[in-house]
């Protein structure tokens, strides 16, 4: 049903066995491989230059077969032993291609090295061994002194080992590492001990990133600060040195081999070099300038690295429409994603090769997306240098602490500190457009704090968007902390659709997750997804159409971007538009492609602007009203207009005012109607008291849809308190009420502020956004509501002066209505 990935050329594979079997280290049994999987040797694990911003001529790789065991916590680094088992470094232990495919919560890993003679390694220079990342705690030691320790899963790190050095021969370095994943508050992102078959995986303990050594002089670069300034057209430039005072910065910025500007300046401070007439990085044109820099002590030459940059721009701006929107370089661009969760099946946390991790990011343009959401994950400073040269604009998450509960004080410090090492780690990529600290409450501690570190993060790096928290309307969510750039809400299959308000833009930040089991293809040998479908046909027309509402909301609402969930398949989920082992094309990718780009061409700020719903029929009689005064019979009358309501399992009751109707918990009252035009502005009223009040739904009113209703005045048992509710979003009352007591309440659906509220005793408690709604032609239904095509949260209660209005109702109107005589 589906079209093959096409494989590279393979690899020399006789000599990569020979080496496997001399080296002693044998490959695992992965549940899936990839078209990568049977490429990865001894020989060739990850071979690639990792730095591609802070490139030095002289390095070493230092991936390949070491050593590794199994440890228990206090125990005595093995310095001089053998250990027993052999590891395939960088690929997390618990993976098939590390060889050990096991978790241990404390291990060891050794190997020896030697240092080459012409990197003059203490005289000239100081020798440093870099690692990518190391899963989670990292203690290193080279030939029996400790040289560098390390907390944070997801940070790069270094050591001068230079004192640690014999004068000659081979040198050994050892690591230690405790990872006990999410037995612990530590940042683990999707990680779990104990995979759920949901939506959380493997574990990926230990080295997972490059290890490599390089010589560096004693006077060096450390880091470059790389920041592009349109308006004056330069590159505003800073060196760290590490302190060391008196040197000189000369940088060449290159167009190719054309040389576009000559520098020379103090290395202290900020430098601005020119870039006249700069071209612009988008994605359509991902033009990247590179840079060289010498640091000078006085006329001498102490340091050479090469790097490279993008000139490019973040920002947002009024559209026609009025709605703030992102820009690009000043001109508005819908951010079009998907969420890239970056597990691969034979290597977990790690691709198999750089082919591989860039095949995912070249997929995203072939499928007509400009940007990727790297969601609860970090990657190799490679995956950011492809998306630097493909143009693709990234969404960059913090890793999360584990679900469940609120972390303790030297957690949360902790977490603060592995975002601020991201931040200040990744704030040079061209692709990065924003930081996204939280993702729906997942180990969130305090609303007020959220917001603290957002404003953290901005003032760290102020040339990117901080969204706050993703999906804020969602799940352990403690709330809109009013704080960052963006304005984030979840919805599946949705689109969700947030309005932006006068400081910040919003976007859909997940939604779709349309599933299909492939054969043969899948982690588990099933799976699920948030609306599964039977073939490929299906999944095209829904991904389609799905689309098409994400333009519609663009259009309507003012989003700036959606995130479709996700690029591939992951263990248990099956949502992907590729299998998990990238050998299955899921769905027409020329479909995909066109309505994609249809979005991004579309989207373009001109809007359709607020409808116009009209204004209603006046006066507070309502289009449509039931009393239920008369106390016998199998129907209510409808006091305005025609559509009496067929009654099922009711009793007459007394009223707030005359008669009532009861429910028992399983009936209702049809009106045989379509009182309210969902699509535009409409008010719904009644008096309502509880017989019961716990955890069960319990609805007063709504409107079916075949599927959904399309709204409900309830009583929210999640939340214990009154709502007026669409399906995922709730205007909620401030407190419980009261079994057995009369309460009025009114909701009102404002199309044109995009605004849902609800009204308690004639008093405005809660508002939400609500941009747009869908239309629906079902009856409009008392006493219960509808769910998944079922008949649903039946009222145990009693209803009185039910009406309906075509027309949002004012504070003063509801005020009125609420009034007893």
């Amino acid at each position: 049903m589906a079209t093959a990935v096409a494989v590279a050329s393979a690899l020399a594979l006789t000599s990569g066995a020979a080496t496997a079997a001399e080296s002693g280290w044998k490959m695992g049994k992965p549940r899936l491989t990839t078209p990568w999987t049977n490429q990865v040797s001894p020989t060739n694990a990850l071979p690639e230059y990792p730095r591609p911003q802070l490139v030095r001529e002289n390095w070493q790789n230092l991936n390949g077969v070491w050593e590794f065991a199994g440890a228990a916590p206090g125990e005595v680094p093995p310095f001089g032993e053998k250990l027993a088992e052999k590891i395939l470094v960088p690929y997390p232990a618990e993976s098939a291609l590390s060889g050990i495919q096991r978790h241990e919560d404390y291990m060891w890993y050794r190997r020896t090295f030697t240092v080459p003679k012409n990197w003059n390694v203490g005289r000239d220079n100081t020798l440093r061994i870099n690692f990518g990342a190391v899963d989670y705690k990292a203690k290193v030691y080279v030939n029996g002194k400790e040289v560098a320790a390390h907390q944070g899963g997801y940070g790069a790190f270094s050591a001068d080992v230079t004192s640690a050095l014999k004068p000659k021969g081979e040198q050994e370095i050892i690591v230690g590492v405790e990872d006990r994943a999410d037995a612990t508050w530590q940042p683990v992102g999707k990680q779990r001990l104990v995979p759920d078959r949901g939506i959380f995986y493997e574990g990926a303990s230990g080295i997972w990133q490059t290890v490599w050594m390089e010589p560096v002089a004693a006077k060096h670069v450390g880091t470059l600060g790389m920041v592009p300034d349109l308006k004056s057209s330069t590159l505003k430039l800073t060196v760290d040195t590490g302190g060391s005072s008196g040197l000189t910065v000369e940088a060449v910025v290159r167009d190719g081999r054309k040389v576009v500007s000559r520098s020379k300046a103090s290395a202290a401070g900020t430098i601005s070099l020119p870039v006249p007439k700069a071209k612009l990085w988008s994605p359509d044109s991902p033009f990247l300038y590179d840079l060289d820099v010498e640091l000078k002590d006085g006329r001498r030459t102490v340091d050479k690295v090469s790097s490279y940059f993008g000139m490019r721009e973040y920002g947002t701006t009024k559209g026609a429409d009025g709605k703030l929107r992102f820009t690009l370089n000043g001109k508005i661009l819908f951010l079009q994603s998907t969420l890239d969760q970056g597990y691969w099946p034979d290597g977990i946390y790690t691709a198999p090769t750089d082919q591989a991790l860039r095949f995912d990011l070249e997929q995203h343009k072939v499928l007509g997306f400009n940007t990727v959401r790297k969601h609860i994950k970090t990657e190799p400073d490679r995956w950011y240098h492809h998306a630097d040269k493909l143009g693709l604009l990234v969404w960059q998450d913090m890793p999360s602490m584990r679900t469940g509960g609120r972390p303790p004080v030297d957690a949360q410090q902790q977490f603060k500190a592995e975002l601020k090492e991201l931040v200040e780690q990744k704030k040079n990529w061209t692709s990065i457009v924003g930081y996204v600290p939280f993702n729906e409450g997942w180990a969130e501690w305090s609303r007020e704090e959220t917001g603290k570190v957002a404003e953290s993060v901005k003032a760290q790096d102020p040339t990117r968007l901080v969204n706050a928290h993703s999906g804020v309307n969602c799940c352990d969510s403690l709330g809109d902390s009013g704080k960052g750039d963006v304005l984030d809400w979840h919805s599946y299959p949705g689109p969700a659709k947030p309005m932006p308000d006068a400081k910040r833009i919003s976007i859909d930040g997940e939604h779709g997750g349309y599933g299909l089991e492939v054969k043969d293809h899948m982690w588990f040998g099933e799976g699920h997804a948030y609306e599964m479908v039977k073939d490929q046909a299906t999944l095209n027309s829904r991904y389609v159409q799905n689309q098409r509402d994400v333009l519609a909301s663009a259009q309507s609402c003012g989003i700036s971007g959606s995130i479709y969930t996700q690029i591939t398949d992951v263990e248990h989920e099956v949502n992907g538009f590729f299998t998990y082992d990238r050998q299955v094309k899921k769905m027409d990718f020329a479909q995909v492609r066109a309505v994609n780009q249809a979005i991004i061409r579309n989207a373009d700020g001109s809007g359709s602007g607020a409808p116009d719903p009209g204004p209603g029929t006046p006066g507070i009689t309502g289009v449509h009203a039931y009393k239920f005064d008369e106390g016998t019979g199998s129907s209510a009358a409808d006091s305005v207009g025609t559509a009496n309501a067929t009654l099922t399992n009711t009793q007459w009751a007394g009223g707030v005012e005359g008669g009532a109707l009861a429910f028992a918990g399983n009936g209702q009252a049809d009106t045989g109607a379509n009182l309210v035009n969902t699509a535009g502005s409409y008010s719904v009223s009644a008096w309502a008291k509880l017989d019961e009040a716990g955890g069960a739904f319990q609805t007063v009113v709504s409107q079916d849809t075949g599927r959904d209703s399309a709204f409900f005045l309830q009583y929210s048992g999640q939340d214990q308190r009154w709502a007026m509710s669409f399906v995922g979003l709730r205007a909620l009352s401030p407190e419980k009420p009261q079994v057995g007591k009369w309460y009025h309440l009114t909701g009102v659906r404002d199309a044109k502020t995009g605004t849902l509220s609800l009204y308690v005793d004639g008093t405005k408690v809660a508002s939400q956004n609500a941009c747009s709604a869908a239309p629906s032609t079902g009856h409009t239904v008392i006493g219960r509501g509808q769910y998944g095509g079922q008949q649903v949260d039946f009222l145990r209660g009693a209803v009185d002066d039910v009406r309906f209005y075509d027309r949002p109702l004012s504070d003063a109107e509801v005020a009125t209505l609420a009034k007893r005589d």
